[in-house]
């Protein structure tokens, strides 16, 4: 039935699965040809292209295309936020698409960077935006009131830093290649090697001068290049180096766990913990949030007071996820949120994979091959292929995908505290 009022209208009409229409951030660590590899497409502006985002984030909602027109998905859900998400899950999270889906395409490294906990982004948001200060002003810090947790899947090798290494081996690197310039410091964390010691360091590395900063990476620069074929860590710090030759962050890899993750594993992030992107292209899926707080490695806005409140300060023990084999077709990883569960779906010819009967709002990303997507309420079908996105709200009627493809989904787990998520939620 036609509706005269328009957003009546396009709401009832939401009720099958929609082909999205995502927005490209270009920053200038982005990649020039992974995302239009995968889009299909060229990069007429030949600008970096660093991310693809795929949800109702307000700075950059995808659209939802319907007979020809695009509509915002942030206004899609405004209009009716149960047909979309489900009602469970507007109730919980405030009739919000509770996560934000990207492609990440690292070409150079990204900022040393943690987000806060929910309680922070709250009191955080809340005291900018009363001090008057611009939601787009480069100083601002919390540019909405949410936390971001996130997970990172490699497509690509992907390598990574994250969370503060083990402290005796931070230690022994830094007496490797600067033992003088850190004589004191590096002594008082050898007597000192637990949370408090490790601030303490962290703080003083932070607070290093111009000159104080230039004298220790001249002292490091011929220990780095005498080691740099021994461990990844010292060849990292040169290719640092090289982009950001007056930055402390260029120790980065020394404090932080340098990882390099193999196509299809994954690693989750939670609130507080330092960690940078350096290279690769992957699949990013967070709480819906915008909020960064910088270390370095970057030319944009940087407050450390601020950073050194919401760091976590613990030797943190990496933990390499790997999809588990829920059901026919489906692998899942599991989620410590309530926010976001990411699962990837591989396609071989004749076996169909078939949708929960009970679910929430989802988004599905081909990254490989080609397949039919099948609503079994309205026997409608849409052919989707390599680079295409579709959003599947809580309302439309179960679906059946055929093909032979590769998909990663994004979906809303049941809650269960202390546990990893892996089920789907209303």
């Amino acid at each position: 039935m036609l509706v005269k009022d328009r957003g009546k209208r396009i709401a009832c009409e939401m009720n099958t699965i929609g082909i999205l229409k995502n927005p490209i951030q270009e920053y200038a660590w982005g990649s020039l040809t992974a995302i239009p590899e995968l889009l299909g497409t060229r990069n007429r502006s030949n600008k970096p292209q660093a991310e693809l985002w795929m949800g109702a984030h307000p700075k950059a909602p995808s659209e939802v295309e319907y007979d020809g027109k695009r509509v915002s998905l942030l206004e899609l859900i405004d209009r009716n936020p149960e047909a979309i998400l489900g009602k469970r899950v507007a109730q919980k999270f405030d009739n919000r698409l509770p996560y934000l889906f990207k492609v990440l395409a690292a070409a150079k490294p990204l900022s040393i960077q943690a987000h806060p906990n929910l309680q922070q982004a709250r009191q955080g948001f809340e005291l900018e935006t009363t001090a008057g200060i611009s939601l787009d002003a480069p100083h601002r810090n919390y540019r909405d009131a949410n936390h971001k947790p996130e997970c990172i899947c490699a497509l690509t090798p992907f390598w990574a830093l994250c969370g503060f290494r083990k402290i005796s081996d931070l230690i022994a690197y830094f007496e490797a290649i600067c033992a003088e310039g850190m004589k004191n410091e590096l002594a008082q964390l050898a007597n000192n090697q637990d949370t408090a010691g490790l601030r303490r360091f962290f703080t003083f590395l932070m607070a290093l001068d111009g000159d104080q900063r230039k004298k220790i990476i001249s002292e490091a620069k011929p220990n780095i290049h005498e080691r740099r074929t021994e461990d990844p860590v010292f060849e990292w710090i040169l290719r640092l180096l090289n982009e950001y030759p007056d930055d402390i962050g260029i120790f980065s890899p020394i404090f932080l766990n340098l990882i390099c993750l193999e196509p299809g594993q994954a690693l989750f992030l939670a609130a507080g913990q330092l960690h940078a992107y350096l290279d690769g292209v992957g699949i990013e899926l967070m709480a819906n949030s915008d909020n960064v707080l910088r270390g370095g490695l970057t030319a944009k806005h940087i407050d450390v007071p601020e950073l050194l409140r919401i760091l976590q300060f613990d030797e943190f023990k990496v933990e390499i996820l790997n999809p588990k084999n829920r059901r026919p077709c489906e692998f899942v990883y599991p989620s410590p949120v309530e926010e976001f569960v990411l699962s990837t779906i591989e396609l071989k010819p004749n076996v169909a994979y078939k949708s929960e009967p009970k679910r929430s709002v989802e988004i599905l990303l081909c990254t490989a091959g080609a397949a039919d997507f099948i609503d079994t309420g309205r026997h409608n079908t849409i052919s989707i292929k390599k680079g295409m996105a579709v959003i599947v709200p809580a309302v439309a009627p179960d679906y059946e995908i055929n093909g032979k493809a590769t998909f990663y989904k994004a979906s809303v787990p049941s809650k269960k505290p202390g546990i990893w998520n892996t089920e789907p939620d209303l």
